[in-house]
C-alpha cells in the first residue's frame, strides 16, 4: 500500500503543473494599437475549403480572398475579394479582417481589430477554415 504523504506530494505536483499550463494559456494576446515596423514570419497553413484539405507554406504578410491577386486564393462565395491579411511586426503575425462582409473569426471569435495569431489557432473566412500549424522567423 502507498503511504498518503506520497499521494498528497504526486497531488500537489499534479496541482502546481496545471496552474503552470493555466497561467501561460490564459496570457492575454497583445493587439496591434501600435504595429511595430516590419519583420517577416514563415508560416505553415492547413486550409480546409469545401471539404478539401490542403497545405500551405509562405511568408507573412499574406492576404486572404477571392482575388487572384491574393497569396491564399480561395474560392468560397461566403470569401471577400480581399477578406482578410496576416502581417508579421517583431516576431508576432497579427490577424486582421480587411473590411469583409461575412467577418473574420479567430478560434470561433469575431474579430474587431487586429489580433495576435498563435500556433493552433484557427482561421473562419466563410465556410473556410485555415488552421495555423507553424509560425517562425524567416531566414
Amino acid at each position: 500500500m502507498i503511504p498518503a504523504s506520497t499521494l498528497r506530494i504526486g497531488s500537489l505536483e499534479m496541482l502546481a503543473a496545471l496552474a503552470v499550463v493555466a497561467i501561460v494559456a490564459a496570457r492575454p494576446r497583445r493587439d496591434a494599437a501600435e504595429l511595430d515596423p516590419f519583420a517577416p514570419m514563415r508560416m505553415r497553413l492547413a486550409i480546409v475549403e469545401g471539404g478539401t484539405p490542403r497545405a500551405l507554406e509562405t511568408n507573412a504578410p499574406l492576404e486572404i480572398g477571392r482575388a487572384d491577386t491574393c497569396t491564399v486564393v480561395l474560392r468560397d462565395p461566403e470569401v471577400s475579394r480581399s477578406h482578410a491579411r496576416l502581417e508579421p511586426r517583431q516576431g508576432v503575425v497579427y490577424l486582421r479582417d480587411l473590411g469583409s462582409r461575412n467577418g473574420t473569426f479567430l478560434n470561433g471569435r469575431r474579430i474587431t481589430s487586429p489580433i495576435e495569431v498563435r500556433e493552433g489557432d484557427e482561421i473562419d473566412v466563410g465556410v473556410t477554415r485555415i488552421t495555423v500549424e507553424d509560425l517562425k522567423p524567416w531566414t
